[in-house]
């Protein structure tokens, strides 16, 4: 009866938490269900991180738009909207630039990966839609992002 109990409360315990990053609202049937958006963001990153009023991709923002790539090739009826966003530092007007910036050069690599240009569409929202709120150094690294979301 307690192992019983103590099974329920735990499962109590995980319904009850909030959604945090790593799951951002996916319906988890969602996710398992190949070639859906759930199963986009559980499979490979969606996003890549820019630095501080930077549009240029490193390293690891490649790897990961190569993995995005592949993904979307597997699952070639797919579309992809790519949303340039910034910290809240800076002009709305510079920031929208800058987010632009940030999505074109994502759709630019997906492109060169094989992704045809039809498939993917770029929206900045500069830093009208912040990631995380806050004004420390890492919450603006989380918001210097170019998110690729599938429709």
């Amino acid at each position: 009866m307690k192992k019983t109990l103590s099974s329920v409360a735990l499962a109590l315990l995980l319904i009850g938490c909030d959604c945090t990053d790593t799951c951002q609202n996916v319906d988890a049937s969602a996710a398992a269900t190949p070639g859906t958006p759930g199963h986009f963001k559980l499979t490979v990153k969606d996003r890549v991180f820019f630095n501080f009023n930077e549009s240029k991709l490193s390293a690891d923002a490649k790897k990961t738009l190569e993995a995005q790539a592949g993904w979307l090739k597997v699952y070639s009826s797919t579309t992809a909207t790519v949303e340039g966003k910034c910290d809240a530092r800076g002009t709305r007007e510079y920031n929208l630039a800058l987010g632009a910036r940030r999505a074109e050069s994502s759709r630019k690599t997906l492109e060169s990966l094989g992704i045809d240009k039809n498939r993917l569409k770029t929206i900045s929202y500069g830093k009208e839609k912040l990631e995380a709120v806050g004004e420390t150094e890492e919450i603006h690294a989380l918001n210097r992002t170019a998110i690729t979301v599938i429709n």
